[in-house]
């Protein structure tokens, strides 16, 4: 059984961000992908630490200098 959409009434905002409205309120939503299964060991641990990094700080999306941020815990250096 499906659950049924609430539609509001004509010219009525509802607010989704409330933590009520969220059907999955435990689940945090990446940026690339859901699963890391498929990735090579060092990919994944890539993966693993931006996602760590994400839920740590509160972002859904992090920028190319956080990326940067990540790699550089991860040990990598140019």
């Amino acid at each position: 059984m499906s659950t049924p959409t609430i539609q509001p009434p004509p010219g009525r905002f509802i607010d989704r961000r409330s933590r009520s409205a969220h059907a999955h309120a435990g689940r945090e939503r990446r940026q690339f992908k859901n699963s890391h299964e498929d990735l090579t060991p060092a990919a994944a641990e890539l993966a693993e630490a931006i996602d760590t990094y994400k839920l740590r700080h509160r972002r859904r999306f992090i920028t190319y200098e956080e990326m940067l941020g990540v790699v550089e815990s991860l040990g990598y250096h140019k």
